[in-house]
């Protein structure tokens, strides 16, 4: 079978192992049912941008053309750093978007790859935001009804602990058997500024996230179709937006947001 379209992160859908999409123009492949088996994926050379759909020569960010990596709402500071956002003032590169988007209830969470580390997402992005960063275990943390407001309590944690996941180990699945994520939520709490406990979470639920994956990888080798366009292999497994192929070697496709790609299974 041969799909071809415009590459865009997969959609999951949360379940024991998570089911993984390609979703490429009008064809969906449900992924997983070709676990063992080989896939090629060849780059034609072509790259839409993701936001306005005009041809580019070089992605920036994750599938934009220059002006929209400059102007979009969808690449504003916020994104990373959200203790700038200022949607619920009123104020904003696409008001409209930052009212969709931004003021709207977000979790602080608590997530394991290899080490805890806290992140922030739309209550609406929940559990796809977590997969996406290949998390095994995940806790709410606080939720608050503006994104300003979670950022502000990410700000403090990340004194604390990391924000950031480190790719590599998380696909080879080096992991902390011993973290409570429960105690450690409850010693954070106690670590809070007056005012953000009263966004605490009391929902102690625990949640554990396995991925389709047959063998990870001792050693780990990023492939990327910049470098080379014509990639194929056997499927090994899929972590957060990875397809891990035969010989440690990864291939991040929401990096490649945008770029017109050729499936064959």
């Amino acid at each position: 079978m041969v799909f071809e379209g415009d590459l865009d992160k997969m959609p999951v859908v949360l379940g024991n192992p998570v089911q993984y999409n390609l979703v490429l123009g009008e064809s969906t492949l449900n992924i997983n049912g070709h676990l063992g088996q080989p896939i090629r994926l060849q780059f034609t050379g072509v790259i839409h941008c993701v936001i306005c759909g005009k041809a580019t020569k070089k992605a920036f960010g994750q599938g934009f053309c220059y002006p929209c990596f400059i102007n979009s709402p969808e690449n504003s500071d916020c994104i990373l750093r959200p203790e700038l956002c200022e949607g619920h003032l009123g104020k904003g590169r696409d008001l409209q978007w930052e009212q969709e988007k931004h003021v709207q209830p977000h979790f602080v969470y608590l997530a394991l790859t290899s080490a805890l580390k806290v992140g922030v997402t739309r209550v609406a992005n929940v559990p796809g935001r977590w997969v996406d960063q290949g998390a095994w275990k995940v806790i709410r943390f606080a939720e608050t009804p503006y994104r300003q407001l979670a950022g502000q309590i990410e700000v403090f944690l990340k004194e604390h602990l990391t924000d950031k996941t480190d790719w590599r180990k998380m696909l080879k699945d080096e992991r902390n058997e011993e973290i409570d994520m429960v105690e450690e939520k409850n010693r954070l709490l106690d670590l809070l500024p007056a005012g953000f406990g009263d966004f605490f979470s009391e929902d102690d639920e625990v949640v554990e996230i396995h991925y389709p994956v047959l063998q990870y990888p001792e050693k780990v080798n990023s492939l990327t179709f910049d470098k080379e366009q014509d990639i194929q292999g056997t499927l090994m497994g899929i972590r957060g937006q990875y397809l891990i192929l035969d010989g440690g070697r990864v291939l991040n496709l929401r990096r490649h947001s945008g770029y017109h790609i050729r499936v064959e299974v």
